[in-house]
């Protein structure tokens, strides 16, 4: 086995394993599912660590806000107290705002199932993506955020490792090229990778972690 693939087979033993699934959410192809990643990928977009993102998603799902309709339906407060338990305190007046404007978005939109906006972008993966900067919140790092994550359930996005996939990988010394990457990755779950890589990225912990692990 190769130096690049043993590093990358430790990645991801250890560290492959996607925000949703952090988050608790079990991501299929149907409206709750997906309208709690988008949640997620607004609030991973805040310069707040991953972990008090996730915690934030985990309380606003615990207080009934799981689909677009019953977020625009909880008051102003509701959402920043479930926000606030999360920890997500320093951006939780704002963030409870755009949540609300959001969810009244989704719902006018696209009737608060993000298949519509899906069937929109028609296969094309770059509308797609400027589709969900329309989100308020949702900006190019929170719609990479999404791709990379919904690439589980939306064939059309995958293969998909963006910058912040790539920048963890040289921070690995692996090859910076998404093709070389999924070769060496053999038949692991793109999703996996792509989150894998990207707490490389974020978390120099991550990094070391997988280094003593491969040595």
């Amino acid at each position: 086995m190769s130096d690049e693939r043993r590093v990358l087979r430790e990645l991801v033993d250890a560290h492959g394993r996607t925000y949703a699934e952090e988050a608790g959410i079990r991501l299929t192809d149907t409206p709750q599912p997906l309208y709690r990643l988008l949640v997620l990928s607004v609030l991973l977009s805040a310069r707040i660590r991953a972990s008090v993102a996730v915690a934030a998603a985990r309380e606003l799902h615990a207080a009934g806000m799981r689909d677009a309709r019953r977020t625009a339906e909880a008051t102003w407060q509701r959402r920043v107290d479930a926000l606030g338990r999360g920890g997500y305190r320093r951006y939780d007046e704002r963030t409870a705002t755009m949540l609300g404007e959001g969810a009244e978005l989704l719902i006018d939109r696209w009737g608060g199932d993000l298949r519509r906006l899906r069937a929109e972008a028609d296969g094309d993966v770059d509308a797609l993506r400027r589709l969900l900067q329309e989100v308020p919140g949702l900006g190019p790092a929170g719609a990479d955020i999404f791709l990379r994550e919904v690439q589980r359930v939306w064939p059309e996005v995958a293969p998909r490792l963006d910058g912040k996939a790539l920048q963890g990988a040289g921070r690995l010394g692996l090859p910076e090229d998404p093709d070389r990457l999924l070769r060496l990755a053999g038949g692991t779950d793109p999703a996996v990778l792509a989150a894998a890589l990207v707490r490389a990225a974020l978390d120099k912990a991550v990094v070391e972690d997988t280094r003593r692990r491969a040595a």
